[in-house]
């Protein structure tokens, strides 16, 4: 399989880790020799009931036996996709309770960005530096990171950067912006967490001059910061909340939701201002829905907070500078890309599933699903300390 894998399968780095997967159950991944792998990634941040849940498989393979797709969306009544922008629109704060499913959070990104220029007639998109939104055309121009956009120019235009938490690149924002697009809390630049009310500070700005305030939840988003959506935790509300990886429960989706009003233009002038034939989909509806409804309906979320007290205390160690992130969203910083490299590494020799962060190099991920156990966390930092010990 390892042969065929780097032959036929297109690759995303030259040196992908190659696990061949057997299965997955809870908390573990298993290899084709039967070898079991702590998952401390989720799918990065995807899996947030952690693997084949009982109530997310049998939610997709309930809706299996009805139907699969059978319309573009938007055009028929499908009851999963109904029932869940309905759950997502009861524990959202209103007015933001019309909801647009599709496939991937960059595809909810490139939909965001669209209402936003149609909404307000605005071209102008301010995002901040080192942001990761996705890396389709659209949501690769967000990023200011120029290694990375470089071979793909030119990008969209009227992009301008700011860098967050910064309060005095707040006056960037004019009556020439459409949208102000954020990460609740920036992913790939390192897992930075808003500090002094910066959140709010942006909101405000983007009130006073008319533009559209998008907030990026896609890791954020299902609880994984004690909230069902990271905002919660900053005082502050986007007009255009973007959501994916987490909400599908491992299958694979993506939402932006708004105001019906700001919605509707979507609709007309042109019709059919964003299309999508497969969002929406009942089994991955079904599954989203699922999931979800066990999100809201246990502790889970309250157990993050929990959870990540666990962690930084057991990840009390020489070589780790700083804990940043949130709840199970997380990011153990350490010396240099070195070190990093070989705890991520050595990590998955001893059974224990690291991951990197895609612009801060001295970061070693800790995502793990929502339902990992007090146990199973201690005994994930056991491995990354032991290691970290023998340095």
């Amino acid at each position: 399989m390892k042969n065929a894998f780097f032959k036929y399968q297109a690759q995303t780095t030259p040196h992908p880790l190659a696990m061949e997967v057997s299965h997955a159950k809870g908390s573990y991944i298993y290899d084709n020799t039967g070898k079991a792998y702590l998952d401390f990634v989720a799918g990065v941040s995807a899996c947030t009931l952690g693997h084949t849940h009982p109530k997310v498989v049998n939610a997709a393979k309930s809706q299996l036996d009805d139907y699969l797709h059978v319309m573009v969306y938007g055009e028929y009544i499908q009851k999963p996709a109904l029932e869940l922008t309905k759950l997502l629109a009861k524990y959202l704060p209103s007015p933001l309770e019309t909801t647009y499913l599709v496939n991937s959070g960059t595809e909810a990104i490139e939909g965001s960005l669209k209402l936003a220029r149609r909404y307000t007639g605005r071209t102008e998109i301010i995002a901040a530096k080192n942001a990761y939104h996705g890396n389709t055309m659209g949501s690769l121009s967000l990023m200011d990171y120029e290694e990375r956009r470089a071979p793909f120019l030119p990008l969209i235009p009227d992009i301008k950067y700011i860098a967050f938490n910064s309060e005095k690149d707040l006056d960037q924002i004019t009556n020439k912006t459409a949208a102000v697009i954020l990460e609740t809390i920036q992913g790939g630049a390192g897992f930075i967490v808003p500090q002094n009310n910066y959140l709010q500070k942006v909101q405000k700005r983007c009130n006073d001059v008319g533009a559209v305030f998008i907030l990026d939840e896609i890791q954020p988003g299902i609880g994984r910061t004690g909230k069902l959506f990271g905002f919660e935790n900053y005082n502050c509300q986007p007009d255009i909340v973007v959501t994916g990886k987490g909400l599908g429960g491992g299958l694979p989706i993506g939402a932006f939701t708004a105001s019906e009003d700001m919605m509707q233009t979507l609709s007309n002038n042109p019709k059919l201002g964003h299309i999508t034939t497969f969002g929406g989909n009942p089994v991955i509806a079904a599954a989203a829905l699922a999931t979800l409804k066990e999100v809201t309906s246990s502790n889970l979320m309250a157990e993050a907070l929990e959870k990540e007290q666990l962690i930084r205390t057991h990840l009390n160690h020489k070589h780790i500078k700083e804990i940043r992130g949130k709840g199970l969203m997380l990011a153990a910083m350490v010396d240099n890309p070195d070190i990093t490299n070989h705890v991520i590494l050595k990590a998955q020799d001893e059974g224990l599933i690291l991951f990197w962060l895609l612009f801060e190099p001295k970061a070693i991920r800790i995502t793990p699903p929502l339902t990992i156990s007090n146990e199973e966390i201690i005994k994930g930092c056991k491995v990354i300390t032991s290691i970290l010990d023998k340095l």
